[in-house]
């Protein structure tokens, strides 16, 4: 309950021809997480394979896809057609060779003309009987291809199409505002006794430019805009000199109408109207074309797109094992429980061709061991808040027990009130029994037990929805009442519990991980807990140490000890990696490793009494949430005198103040107990900079492990 799942080294040396068969049946069970494996001596001579070219392929193949899908508009696969189209891989093992066998998929078949005929032969080389022909990258690109081909000619036609049709509606919104005049497109420029000018101008513009113009011109408001108005201008040729400098004083914009041989505005619009209708009726008896067509074709893409994947996937492995001419390395990291029903698995897949090394995790081990969390379920949901921050190392303590009954304790303390519980724990209660997601599951956990521990806080203060007459019956009082002090030492007391506990963890994690002197003098160590409970108990009982004499004594041993002890670690650090010839020089020297102890020393002095003091924060959040209550009952009796309704309003102003007390100091103190959890507790024992375990996994799923 307090580690990480316990980890295995795996070794496996297989047969070339095997390396395949036994990456995908390992991507089928999801158990092991693949480490690249250097070549050498003490593994295998050459290095791993190289398929850039190939990957390279295959990452067409799905850009391909994808661009041939939207094109198609065809959306993506959900969840369960996913795991029904992996459940199709499962039978690859039976088949002995590619999950795409020519009796399984027949669309891809015949979506590329025959392209899966019995006696194919594999890609690379494998061997096969003709029951169990499989696809290769050249017709996984073939069978793409004509699919591509068979809607090239009406994703074209589409295209014209939607491009005509944006055409027209320009047309027809560059020449709407003149519509009525009946004005002939043949082109304005070929009368030689009139000149037209079309175009818009600001609104405000128009009377001033129409007296400027005087008679000689005709101008014709149409139609306004966004406040700009169109106008269609006739003067002279004379007179067209003059016009045009009007209208540029004006802001005027000119605008070409398009030239249209033997038509007028009013035609060209209504024509225009009728073929877009007409286009309107095509595209859509061409879009259930393709529909259809898209509907024809989503299981071959899909087919298409989860083979590159796969692909993609066992050759991204491939390429992190060394080898020998005939055998494979792979190596990787299992949980240890899972060990022996791998073995057998492996044994099954390779005919017995292999062979197997498993070793526990070495403490010299350089290599940063994956970790694997697994909860029972009350526990998921907090240890879903300790992953938020990271994960533990492999050899740190797993804190999450810890972190659930310490965020309970402490949300509940600054949320106590029994009637807002009932209503947390109601909601926590209907996200278990009627969400399905893992997520609200989980949520509704946190709520359950954020719900019962605000109800027992709620008895201890007698605070039940903040009505007074029940604050009578409380164990204790209402955090309002009484002496302040009380609840503020409480909160205290809490902090120096939580931080005790993760200096404690500290030093477990230190002397797991092999680093004594760290145990000892870090600040969060041995001396730092020395200092910790020996300045606590220097403060609590000073006057009866100094009856007794002690003080000279407790001051050195509790203050003095530990600060020559904290200035000390870097220097000796320093000293002990110097000799063992570790040391690169790039640290500095021991001066500067003295000076930084003494930093250190003067930086723990200091957390010490801030993380101590940040814990009055639950005793404070306690009486806010009281006084919001407070606050709401004072303001309900202000209105209860008032002349209409005012026993109404006041049971209003009662129900949306516990209302916003739930929702506001809800959220309120689930964020200052989880900051208090990372900052507090976590920042004194825990690295969070684990790695996490991730299984080499070729079907979708959501466990950790299918073994």
């Amino acid at each position: 309950m307090f580690s990480v799942v316990p980890m295995m080294r795996l070794q496996a040396v297989v047969l070339a021809q095997d390396e395949r068969a036994v990456l995908k049946g390992l991507g089928r069970v999801g158990a092991v997480h693949l480490t690249r494996a250097q070549s050498g001596p003490e593994t295998a001579p050459l290095p791993p394979a190289d398929h850039t070219g190939e990957l390279a392929r295959y990452d067409r193949i799905r850009a391909r896809v994808q661009e041939f899908r939207q094109s198609l508009e065809i959306p993506p696969l959900s969840k369960e057609q996913q795991l029904s189209f992996s459940s199709h891989s499962a039978r690859e093992e039976e088949t002995g060779g590619h999950p795409y066998v020519d009796d399984g998929y027949p669309a891809l078949r015949l979506a590329g003309g025959a392209l899966l005929q019995k006696g194919t032969t594999l890609s690379r080389g494998q061997a096969q009987t003709p029951e169990t022909a499989t696809i290769t990258l050249d017709q996984a690109e073939e069978s793409l291809r004509s699919l591509e081909q068979q809607s090239k000619e009406l994703l074209e036609h589409r295209q014209r199409l939607i491009h005509r049709q944006k055409e027209l509606a320009g047309i027809c919104e560059q020449v709407s505002c003149y519509r009525g005049l009946d004005i002939p497109l043949d082109g304005l420029d070929q009368y030689s006794f009139l000149h037209f000018i079309t175009g818009s101008l600001p609104a405000q513009n128009f009377e001033s430019l129409a007296k400027e113009v005087g008679d000689n011109v005709a101008l014709l408001p149409l139609v306004q805009q966004k406040g700009q108005l169109s106008i269609f201008s006739i003067t002279t040729p004379q007179g067209r000199p003059a016009l045009e400098r009007a209208l540029q004083q004006a802001g005027f914009q000119r605008e070409v109408l398009p030239v249209v041989e033997n038509t007028t505005v009013d035609r060209l619009s209504e024509d225009g109207e009728k073929e877009q209708e007409q286009l309107a009726v095509e595209l859509e008896q061409l879009k259930g074309r393709i529909t259809r067509i898209a509907a024809e074709f989503a299981l071959p893409m899909a087919e298409i797109e989860g083979f590159a994947d796969m692909e993609t996937q066992l050759l991204d492995a491939s390429q992190k094992f060394p080898r020998t001419e005939a055998t494979v390395l792979i190596a990787g990291w299992i949980p240890a429980s899972d060990v022996s029903t791998m073995e057998k698995h492996i044994g099954e897949i390779t005919g017995g061709r292999y062979v197997l090394q498993t070793t526990p995790p070495d403490v010299s081990t350089e290599e940063q061991i994956p970790v694997l969390l697994r909860h029972p379920r009350l526990l998921r949901p907090f240890g879903m808040l300790v992953e938020t921050y990271g994960l533990p190392n492999y050899r740190e303590f797993e804190p999450t027990l810890f972190v659930a009954l310490s965020y309970i304790v402490m949300f509940g303390m600054m949320f106590g009130d029994a009637g807002h519980g009932v209503v947390l724990a109601v909601c926590g209660l209907i996200a278990l029994l009627a969400c399905r997601s893992r997520k609200a599951r989980d949520m509704g956990v946190l709520l359950l037990f954020g719900g019962f521990s605000s109800i027992i806080f709620g008895v201890v203060y007698g605070s039940y929805f903040g009505i007074e007459v029940f604050k009578k019956y409380a164990l204790w009082h209402d955090p309002l009442e009484g002496d302040p002090m009380q609840l503020m030492y409480g909160a205290i007391g809490i902090g120096i519990a939580m931080i005790s506990l993760g200096l404690i963890l500290n030093v477990i994690n230190r002397f797991r991980r092999g680093d004594v002197i760290g145990g000892i003098l870090d600040k969060f160590g041995l001396i730092g807990l020395l200092f910790y409970w020996g300045t606590l108990i220097l403060l609590i009982n000073k006057s009866a140490i100094q009856s007794r004499g002690l003080m000279i004594i407790s001051i050195i041993l509790f203050l003095i000890v530990p600060i020559v002890g904290w200035s000390l670690k870097e220097p000796l650090e320093h000293l002990l990696s110097h000799k063992a010839g570790e040391h690169d020089g790039t640290n500095g020297g021991l001066a500067e490793a003295l000076i930084e102890s003494c930093v250190g020393a003067f930086e723990a002095i200091l957390s010490y009494l801030a993380n101590t003091i940040s814990f009055v924060r639950l005793a404070a959040y306690a009486m806010s949430h009281a006084a919001l209550l407070f606050a709401a009952f004072m303001l309900a009796e202000e209105v209860r005198h008032f002349p209409f309704g005012g026993s109404y309003w006041s049971l209003l102003i009662i129900i949306l103040g516990n209302i916003i007390a739930i929702i506001l100091e809800g959220v309120i103190a689930s964020v200052q107990a989880l900051r208090l959890e990372y900052y507090e507790f976590f920042g004194k024992f825990f690295s969070g900079s684990g790695q996490p375990f991730k299984p080499f996994r070729l079907a979708p799923d959501d466990k950790d492990s299918a073994l």
